[in-house]
C-alpha cells in the first residue's frame, strides 16, 4: 500500500539535484546529535526498532545516522529509497514482500535484511530538489495511520531544516574569512604599491596614509591635527613649489567639499626629505545612503617626469628637424589605397609627429646625456627607442601593403625559378642566421604576372616561415608546385610552429596575428600577399604541413 501525503516541485534534472547535494557538504560526514536525535524520534513515532537518514547520490545510498542498526553505504542500485525518493512523496508499504517495486530487492529478499514494512519521508530542500529520505522499516508487517505518516513528514522537514542551518553557518564562515583575507589584500595592496594613498574622515582629519605616502611626508598619519594644519604639517605647495598651499587648495579637502579632483598637481616639500612632485586625484567617500564618509586621493610621483619634459621642451627646436625621414614616409603612405587613407590621416596628426617628436628627443637624450643617467633611466631610454623603432617599422610595413595594392601591375611571363633566385639572395643574411634549408621539389613554372609584386610575395612567405620556426627542429622551407587544367598552385611549405585550423581565415585581416605576445610581426604580411594575388586574380590559402608547420598554396591562373 502506498499513500502520498505530500506533494513537491522535483524537476528531472538530475544533475542539479547531485550539485544541491553536493552543496550541503554532508555526504560521508559524521552526524551531529540532532540529526541522529530526529531519527530516533522517527523511529519511536513510527512505532518501529530501525529508521535511517538516507542520502542518495550518483552511485550509492549514504546512511549518514543510523537508529537500531549499524549502518553505512550501500549501492544505489541497491537502494529501496532509490526507487520512488525523487517523486517527493511520502511513501508506505505495509509488506514489502507482495509489492511489485520492492519485493525483489536484496533489503527485502535477505540478501541485505529481511525488511517487510517500510515507510519514507523525502528530504526537500527549499528549491525543490530531493536529496534522499528519513526512512523507517521493520522485519514484520505493519501499517501507519495518517497521524504517523504526517509527523515522519514533520521530521523529515526538521531534518532538511537542520541541513539548512549547518550550510549557512558554513557559508557565515566562509563569507567572514573572505572578508578577513580581503581587508589583509587590501592593506597589502596599499602598503605595496608606489603610489601615495591618503584617506580622511567626514571632517577632513587624516586617518590613513599607505607606505608610500608615509615615505615621500616622513610621518604617520595623525587625526588629532586640524584640517587647517596640514599644508604646514605636510610641507604642500603649488606644482611650481613656490607657494604653500591654503587649507582649501589641499586636494584631500577638495575632494572632501567638492566631490572630485583630477590631476592637481603639489609640490611636497616635507623637513628632511627630498622634494616630490606628485599629481593627485581624488573622490569624496560616501555610503549607500549618500552620506559622506570622508575623501581618499591616490598621488603618483611625476618628479621624474616634469623634469624629462623640460629637458623635452628645451630641446623641441633640435627635435623637430629630425622628424623629416619620418614625415616623408607619411607623405608617400597616405597615396596608398582607399583601405589605407582614413589610417594615413589618423598617423599623420595622432601618431608620426609624435613618434618623430620623441624619436628625436630620445636619440638626443642617448647622445647629450647619456653619461648623466643613471642605470634604470638608461634602460628606460633604450626601451622608448626600441618601441619608437617599431613603430617605425609598422608604418614601413603599412607602406609596403599600400604599394602591392597601388603599383601599376604589369603582366608578363614571369619565371618562378629566377624570383625564387633573387628572393633567396635577398634573404640571405636572415637564412643563414636561422640555417633554414630553402628548396623547390621541382621546376618551378612560368606564369602571367608581375615581377615585381610575385618576388615581394614570395620573399614575404618565405620570410614568415623563418620567422615562425620551431625552436626544436631544423627550419625547412619547401616550394613546389601543380599544374591543373586552368591554374597552377605553388605551394609554400614550412615545418614551423603552424597556425591553428581556426586563424587560417582571420591571419589574413590587417593587423592579425596569432600570438601577438611573440611580437615577431605586426599582422601586415598576409594580408599584403592576399593583395598581390587579388591583383593577379588568384587566390591564397593555408594548410597544415604534414608532421607540423603550415604550407600556403597559391592559386595563379595560366
Amino acid at each position: 500500500m502506498t499513500s502520498v501525503v505530500s506533494g513537491s516541485r522535483i524537476g528531472l534534472d538530475e544533475e542539479r539535484r547531485l550539485a544541491v547535494l553536493h552543496e550541503y557538504c554532508l555526504l560521508d560526514a559524521p552526524a551531529d546529535d540532532e540529526l541522529t536525535t530526529v531519527v530516533r524520534v522517527a523511529a519511536l513515532v513510527a512505532g518501529v526498532p530501525t529508521a535511517t537518514l538516507n542520502l542518495i547520490d550518483e552511485s550509492r545510498q549514504c546512511q549518514l545516522t543510523t537508529y537500531g542498526f549499524e549502518g553505512g553505504n550501500t549501492a544505489r542500485s541497491d537502494s529501496m529509497c532509490a526507487i520512488q525518493f525523487r517523486a517527493g512523496r511520502f511513501v508506505h508499504v505495509s509488506d514489502a514482500r507482495e509489492h511489485p517495486l520492492y519485493c525483489d530487492n536484496p533489503w527485502v529478499t535477505g540478501q541485505l535484511a529481511s525488511v517487510r514494512f517500510y515507510a519514507s519521508a523525502p528530504l526537500i530542500t527549499p528549491e525543490g530538489y530531493a536529496l534522499g529520505t528519513l526512512c523507517v522499516f521493520d522485519d514484520c508487517v505493519k501499517e501507519l495511520t495518517d497521524d504517523q505518516a504526517g509527523r515522519l513528514t514533520d521530521l523529515a522537514d526538521v531534518l532538511v531544516a537542520l541541513f539548512e542551518r549547518r550550510r549557512q553557518a558554513r557559508l557565515n564562515e566562509s563569507l567572514a574569512d573572505a572578508a578577513e583575507r580581503t581587508k589583509q589584500f587590501t592593506t597589502t595592496v596599499l602598503e605595496t604599491i608606489d603610489v601615495g594613498v591618503v584617506v580622511s574622515d567626514a571632517d577632513g582629519h587624516v586617518t590613513l596614509l599607505n607606505r608610500a605616502a608615509r615615505e615621500w611626508h616622513g610621518r604617520e598619519a595623525d587625526a588629532t591635527l586640524d584640517p587647517s594644519s596640514l599644508p604646514g604639517t605636510y610641507g604642500l605647495f603649488d606644482a611650481e613649489g613656490q607657494r604653500r598651499l591654503q587649507p582649501e587648495e589641499v586636494p584631500l579637502l577638495r575632494a572632501l567639499h567638492e566631490g572630485v579632483v583630477q590631476n592637481a598637481e603639489i609640490t611636497l616639500r616635507a623637513p628632511g626629505r627630498p622634494v616630490v612632485q606628485l599629481s593627485c586625484t581624488g573622490r569624496r567617500l560616501v555610503d549607500d545612503t549618500g552620506r559622506g564618509l570622508g575623501a581618499v586621493v591616490a598621488m603618483n610621483d611625476v618628479t621624474a617626469d616634469r623634469a624629462y619634459r623640460r629637458e623635452i621642451e628645451a630641446a623641441s627646436a633640435e627635435i623637430a628637424a629630425r622628424g623629416e625621414k619620418l614625415a616623408a614616409a607619411l607623405v608617400e603612405l597616405s597615396r596608398s589605397n582607399e583601405e589605407l587613407e582614413q589610417f594615413a590621416g589618423a598617423v599623420s596628426h595622432d601618431l608620426v609627429r609624435p613618434m618623430a617628436a620623441a624619436h628625436g628627443f630620445l636619440d638626443l637624450l642617448s647622445g647629450e646625456y647619456s653619461s648623466t643617467l643613471d642605470e634604470r633611466a638608461g634602460k628606460w631610454l633604450t626601451g622608448a627607442m626600441r618601441s619608437v623603432e617599431r613603430m617605425q617599422k609598422l608604418v614601413d610595413a603599412l607602406l609596403r601593403y599600400a604599394r602591392a595594392g597601388q603599383t601599376p601591375y604589369q603582366a608578363e611571363p614571369v619565371a618562378l625559378n629566377t624570383v625564387l633566385l633573387d628572393v633567396l639572395a635577398d634573404l640571405r643574411t636572415a637564412t643563414e642566421s636561422s640555417q633554414a634549408q630553402i628548396a623547390a621539389t621541382d621546376d618551378l613554372p612560368t606564369v602571367q604576372g608581375d615581377p615585381v609584386l610575385l618576388r615581394q610575395l614570395l620573399q614575404n612567405l618565405i620570410d614568415n616561415a623563418i620567422k615562425y620556426r620551431h625552436p626544436e627542429r631544423p627550419c625547412r622551407i619547401t616550394v613546389s608546385a601543380s599544374s591543373f587544367p586552368d591554374r597552377w598552385v605553388v605551394r609554400v611549405a614550412d615545418n614551423g610552429i603552424g597556425i591553428p585550423p581556426e586563424q587560417r581565415e582571420r591571419v589574413f585581416e590587417m593587423f592579425a596575428q596569432v600570438d601577438p605576445r611573440q611580437q615577431k610581426g605586426y599582422g601586415i604580411g598576409l594580408a599584403t600577399c592576399l593583395r598581390i594575388l587579388e591583383r593577379h586574380r588568384g587566390r591564397i590559402a593555408l594548410e597544415g604541413t604534414p608532421g607540423g608547420g603550415t604550407t600556403v598554396c597559391l592559386s595563379l591562373t595560366k
